[in-house]
């Protein structure tokens, strides 16, 4: 497997090399967007890639966004784009390193990518991130793919079974509005602390 850092990060995006960008906010994490009404709440989006989701959030009149990445390519694009917009923070980090608490994490391919070894980190850092009573919200694959990754797989039931152990309340359920190339094989992820 490829060493999964910030070099290995840093020249996909270089080279272009982001077969996972859709070009847009996914269209499950959009409908879950419009029903929330507080714009005020804290937001992270961890391995932000190009954003769009925190591009949406900020078109739809958000406060307090927070994206992270390890590329330092990607977030100083992301920095010069928003360099004037006081409602949105890029860091470019380790998402493991972050220490802020916040009242929604928004998943979108972050999971998928890192190594399988780390997923129980993961749950336990979003645990540590999020307020009394915050959500970790997002998309996961509930398929296995051919060939080694990323991105990684998974099944929803896996999924559930690891999440119980940090969050009180864990709902995953098929995605009924992916983009045509992920239809049934996308899981929605609603965790609550």
């Amino acid at each position: 497997m490829n060493k999964l850092d910030q070099d290995y990060w840093d020249s996909r995006y270089t080279e272009q090399q982001t077969g996972w960008d859709i070009g847009t906010v996914s269209p499950p994490l959009a409908q879950y967007i419009d029903q929330l009404s507080d714009k005020s709440i804290r937001i992270l989006i961890p391995g932000c890639g190009n954003a769009y989701e925190a591009q949406y959030l900020l078109d739809h009149g958000f406060e307090n966004i927070s994206v992270v990445d390890i590329s330092p390519t990607l977030t100083a694009k992301l920095s010069e784009r928003w360099k004037d917009n006081p409602r949105i923070q890029v860091l470019c980090t380790d998402f493991f390193k972050l220490n802020e608490t916040y009242d929604l994490i928004l998943e979108q391919t972050f999971f998928c990518a890192i190594d399988p070894t780390l997923r129980e980190a993961y749950a336990q850092k979003t645990a540590e991130l999020l307020k009394s009573g915050g959500k970790l919200v997002g998309i996961l694959f509930d398929r296995s793919f051919p060939h080694e990754g990323p991105p990684f797989g998974g099944n929803a039931a896996d999924y559930r079974l690891l999440l119980q152990k940090y969050f009180s309340d864990v709902q995953l359920s098929p995605c009924h509005n992916s983009i045509e190339p992920r239809q049934g094989s996308e899981a929605f992820l609603r965790a609550k602390k």
